[in-house]
């Protein structure tokens, strides 16, 4: 089975992708693999195995 988890990333205004690569990181060392990201960064989704 699997669980999801829909993110609005906090970015801010300076090294925003430094810090938006650190919140993915973040999430894969959780175990979460990345299903989809929204065009304009407002959320994204993860998933991972609920059983892990």
């Amino acid at each position: 089975m699997k669980e999801y988890r829909i993110v609005t990333p906090k970015l801010g205004f300076r090294n925003r992708m430094q810090n938006f690569e650190d919140e993915l990181n973040q999430y894969a060392r959780e175990g979460w693999k990345v299903v989809n990201i929204n065009q304009t960064w407002t959320s994204v989704v993860f998933e991972r195995d609920k059983n892990r």
